[in-house]
Formats: structure tokens, sequence, C-alpha cells
């Protein structure tokens, strides 16, 4: 059976949302997808803020000042991970063009939220840990 959801590849980082100032309280958020996947595997990968998120709006119209709005989502999620990823990067360049360390590092150094692993992945993200780490 072939899946061709990209988030299901190993290679990927499948990001569930959860509550962006209390994920410990409200754990993963009711919208996000949950595993496993067809054949077995545990995904998401790894969870981060995707609820109620300041974002640039992009439904702006000419006439209408709104630059910004709140969205919610797995889409919203994303970004927290690809911009913990780069401030990674920008600190430790010897992880540059290594992508599966970079990962196993994300991985090892999450917050368990105490929530199902097909729902949550490895948890939270967590930065520090991540720097300490290496």
């Amino acid at each position: 059976m072939v899946n061709a959801d990209p988030a299901n590849l190993e290679e990927c980082i499948a990001v569930g949302s959860v509550h962006g100032e209390r994920p410990h309280l409200y754990g993963i958020s009711a919208f996000s997808s949950r595993g496993p996947t067809s054949d077995g595997r545990a995904k998401p990968d790894v969870v981060a803020p995707g609820e109620r998120i300041l974002s640039c709006n992009s439904h702006w119209q000419a006439g209408t000042k709104v630059q910004y709005r709140y969205d919610s989502g797995t889409g919203m999620a994303a970004p927290h991970v690809s911009g913990l990823l780069a401030a990674f990067l920008s600190v430790r360049r010897e992880f540059r063009g290594r992508p599966d360390e970079v990962k196993r590092l994300l991985l090892e150094t999450c917050v368990d939220l105490g929530r199902d692993r097909y729902h949550q992945g490895k948890g939270l993200l967590n930065l520090m840990q991540m720097l300490l780490k290496v």
C-alpha cells in the first residue's frame, strides 16, 4: 500500500499542533492529525504551538488595514519547527548538511507532554536542550 501523504515519509518531520501558551494543560489540538501511518510508524514526529498564532494576513484585501490575524492549524505549528532548526543551525554550523543527525537531535530533546505517542510524537520542541546536548 502506497501512502501519498508527504508527512508520512521517514525523512520528513511531521508536525502536530498544541496550544500556544499551555501545551501541558490543553495537550494536542483537536484538529491536529494523529498516527500511526498506514505501515504502523508513529507520526507526527513532534508538536509545536499551532493554536491562535498571530501571523501575516494572507487574506488581506485592498482598503483594509488588517495586516495580521490569528490563525490555527498545523500550518501555524510547522514554522515553529523551521525557525527552531534555523536557530540551531545558525549556532551549530557544523550540523549544516547533516539532516539525519539534526532530526535525531530534535527528537531526542523534545519535552514529553504525557500524551499518546501517536498524538504528540516525541513531544514539544526544545531548542535549549537541543543546543546543550551537543
